[in-house]
């Protein structure tokens, strides 16, 4: 990862803001999540933006436009495509986390599409299972907007503070050592996130595993 940060943060203006806005694009519509999460390249922008190499408000702009355009992409393709796409040798490896997300669409519907936009998997998967499911595309654009707006908000945001302590460790300890550090954080970041999933996921196992209270007496 140390290599695409120092790539990514060495670009300035519009190769900088297509290159994020490719990835957070691709991450839902072209399911390229399960390599690199658009999280991480939102977070770069925001740092690349505290750097002085893009604007702050631009580069918020691109990566939510990115982030709604993706899912809207990645909806029709799971409408036209459906089941054929969720049974994918592509996805077989997944297959519990498929079946998890299509089980919290069942249950949340547009809430599903809206919390799964902070989950890295599910972000680049409830797109597609809300068009499989035939989500009336307004209500899905509704809540994918909401998510959205608030992801891209917070993680460049996110990114945009993190730049300070970069700044300092460059200026203190040279760009390579910087560039170490923020790789460290960031794959802290992406570990917190998976075990944070897991054990949710494994609490919500838990739930659906209990047997119910017998009824009547």
């Amino acid at each position: 990862m140390e290599w695409l940060t120092g790539w990514l943060l060495g670009l300035h203006g519009l190769p900088l803001y297509a290159l994020v806005g490719l990835i957070v694009f691709a991450e839902d519509a072209l399911f390229v999540g399960f390599v690199f999460p658009g999280e991480i390249a939102a977070i770069l922008g925001g740092v690349a933006a505290s750097a002085g190499h893009a604007n702050l408000a631009v580069m918020i702009t691109v990566v939510v436009v990115a982030a709604i355009v993706g899912d809207t992409v990645g909806y029709e393709v799971g409408r036209h495509l459906g089941p054929r796409l969720l049974s994918a040798r592509a996805l077989g490896r997944h297959r519990r986390r498929v079946d998890s997300a299509r089980d919290l669409m069942a249950r949340r519907g547009g809430t599903a599409v809206f919390l799964g936009r902070f989950v890295a998997f599910f972000r680049a998967t409830m797109p597609a299972l809300a068009g499989a499911s035939r989500m009336p595309y307004p209500r899905f654009l509704a809540y994918n907007a909401a998510g959205g707006v608030t992801w891209g908000v917070a993680a460049v945001l996110v990114g945009e503070l993190a730049g300070s302590s970069y700044a300092v460790v460059e200026k203190t300890f040279g760009r390579v050592t910087a560039l170490v550090v923020l790789a460290a954080v960031l794959m802290v970041i992406a570990v917190w996130r998976v075990r944070r999933h897991r054990r949710h996921r494994g609490d919500g196992e838990t739930e659906v595993d209990r047997p119910s209270a017998p009824e009547g007496g």
